[in-house]
């Protein structure tokens, strides 16, 4: 997202680009706002984490200060868009100027040289809304207007042109029906021939044929998603999904029940993943807590944790570990690392404030 379209692509078009370090807009969310105001930005954008850390942590006179009128693209990908997220920092930012039809979900990935599907421009968002205990079947079913446990889910948008997207079976290698979840592939001719020098992994990835058509070779994304009214809806990563009792569950609609359950939790700040105890898949729930919240009641937060998500995923918790604010793993541009967390549960080299297991 930062190589190809902040600087490869403002060069091949004669465009000017501006370019912030990861750090400095980590330590000033704001910084990244003043140089849109500043330099008239008409396109930029970042994942989940980039808006919400700005919702956050910029204050109110400095939002009198900002004029965003002129950014007309804003785009938002790298991980499946909450609704929450775009209308959050649209309300906030719109004394600014900015305006929520700016925003522009779109999906991509570096393999792909970047972008897979996306809209014809600036627009309101597509919604759909899914039933839970489908989506844990790896089905898609709409839900009623009524239906409270249901999950909004925003679409990327459609495949760009000269490219195909196949949502394909892990298992047998065929096209999926248009109502189930599946991996998502890519061909087309911006996606990349293999991986440099590491020829078993280019394979594996850029080598993929349906099994049924012989059709390919597709690159395989390693995400999960399905095509509706030709629009691409992510659910998750392959490797994240959490598959407990025979139903899956992703892990960012867990992260984002438990962030709710409590306010002593920091928002976009934990990890939900699966761990083996005595054969089976269990659940654990790593979690920061705030900085204001730290001499909290922590037994009243876990007790909240697992309420939350027995009633809005019919799942028991075995383990919640409540950890220092700024302590989880994280990459530079503030997604989660899960599968890194999970390995310092396992070696127990969190920075634990507090933590409960269902059973020792």
């Amino acid at each position: 997202m930062g190589l190809i379209g902040g600087i490869l692509e403002p060069v091949y078009s004669g465009s000017t680009s501006v370019l912030l370090p990861p750090l400095a807009f980590l330590q000033r969310p704001v910084r990244w706002l003043q140089a849109i105001s500043r330099h008239n930005g008409a396109i930029s954008g970042g994942p989940n984490f980039a808006y919400d850390i700005c919702v956050e942590k910029v204050k109110p006179e400095q939002i009198e200060s900002l004029n965003l009128s002129q950014w007309r693209l804003a785009f938002c990908g790298a991980e499946p868009i909450r609704r929450e997220t775009l209308e959050r920092f649209a309300a906030t930012f719109a004394p600014s100027g900015f305006k929520a039809q700016a925003f522009y979900p779109c999906y991509g990935l570096a393999e792909a040289t970047l972008i897979v599907s996306g809209g014809v421009g600036p627009g309101n968002p597509v919604i759909f809304k899914a039933q839970r205990a489908a989506l844990e079947q790896a089905q898609v079913v709409a839900a009623s207007p009524q239906d409270d446990n249901a999950v909004e889910m925003i679409g990327c948008g459609a495949t760009i042109q000269g490219q195909q997207i196949a949502i394909v079976d892990t298992e047998t290698l065929r096209r999926c029906p248009a109502d189930q979840i599946g991996e998502i592939w890519v061909a087309g001719p911006s996606v990349a021939q293999g991986y440099w020098n590491r020829p078993d992994d280019s394979k594996d990835t850029f080598g993929a044929y349906l099994a049924d058509t012989g059709e390919g070779p597709f690159m395989r994304t390693g995400d999960l998603g399905f095509l509706r009214d030709g629009q691409l809806f992510i659910t998750g990563r392959l490797k994240d999904l959490i598959i407990i009792r025979g139903s899956n569950h992703y892990p960012q609609d867990i992260e984002l029940t438990v962030e709710k359950s409590h306010p002593a939790l920091q928002p976009s700040s934990g990890a939900a993943f699966a761990v083996q105890v005595d054969g089976l898949e269990e659940l654990v729930v790593v979690q920061e807590v705030t900085r204001q919240a730290r001499n909290s009641d922590m037994s009243e937060v876990v007790r909240a944790i697992r309420s939350a998500i027995a009633e809005n995923h019919d799942l028991q918790v075995f383990g919640v570990v409540l950890i220092r604010p700024l302590s989880i793993p994280k990459t530079s541009s503030g997604k989660i690392q899960r599968r890194a967390t999970r390995a310092a549960y396992l070696d127990g080299s969190l920075e634990v404030i507090e933590s409960w297991r269902l059973r020792q």
